[in-house]
């Protein structure tokens, strides 16, 4: 996908985002991420809006420090929580869309450019919260374009699961493989005692799943279910997956 396709997907995300939040209520509940209420889920969103902002608009080329970071976090606490998430969503959707394309700042994860990187960034990280906040207000899940739920996962695989930190090891090692089937996006990853190793493409693994890429995409970010998903070999990696795959953004 390009640059403009994920700002666009990370404009309509928190549209939409922002009006399950207001159907669902402040103190509902997000069963999606247990122990938060929407409240904390506008609050940590608007914070990583704004945070992602930052980085572009300063051509900042450090991470922030845990006090910087701070800053960017602190919500209001009644009413005006919602607009306050819409401020740092519009604010971060101009950032992009008007930032020089090559713009120098501090990434996490490989990319084109530092531009490319924040918007794809920040397209996945709202459209999953999309899913908490649509579970929040009692909805299905969200809908997504096979080729941008396929991106997601082609990041999850390409991006995060290839970094050395991670809780998602196993001793003895095992293998699980995931193949979308409206897009060509297919990875096998190896999960060994203290790494983990990924490969695109299916190769031989105790476990493969395949589906629509939007289904894949939910259930890969631990959003969604393998129940519509066709499972073949040993489902416990799926557990193994729920219980370690957790994914830190920076």
């Amino acid at each position: 996908m390009e640059t403009a396709e994920h700002i666009a997907a990370l404009h309509d995300a928190g549209v939409r985002l922002a009006a399950a939040a207001a159907r669902a209520g402040l103190d509902a509940p997000v069963p999606t991420c247990p122990g938060w209420s929407v409240r904390d889920l506008l609050g940590h969103l608007g914070g990583v809006h704004r945070w992602a902002a930052a980085h572009v608009a300063g051509a900042r080329t450090e991470p922030f420090t845990d006090e910087e970071e701070a800053g960017f976090f602190t919500a209001p606490d009644g009413d005006g929580l919602l607009g306050w998430f819409r401020e740092g969503h519009a604010a971060l959707v101009g950032t992009l869309k008007g930032a020089d394309p090559d713009v120098e700042c501090w990434t996490f994860l490989r990319a084109p450019s530092p531009l490319a990187f924040w918007a794809r960034r920040q397209a996945h990280e709202t459209a999953v919260h999309l899913a908490d906040a649509q579970a929040a207000a009692g909805d299905g899940p969200p809908s997504f374009d096979p080729a941008f739920a396929a991106d997601g996962v082609d990041e999850l695989f390409g991006g995060f699961l290839p970094r050395r930190r991670g809780r998602l090891v196993s001793d003895p090692p095992v293998s699980l493989a995931v193949r979308a089937t409206d897009h060509p996006t297919a990875w096998t990853i190896r999960v060994e005692p203290e790494r983990r190793v990924v490969t695109p493409g299916v190769r031989e693994a105790d476990c493969v799943v395949s589906g629509p890429a939007a289904e894949l995409y939910l259930m890969l970010w631990n959003r969604g279910s393998a129940d519509r998903l066709d499972v073949r070999g040993d489902r416990s990696l799926l557990d193994l997956w729920r219980e370690r795959a957790l994914i830190t953004w920076s």
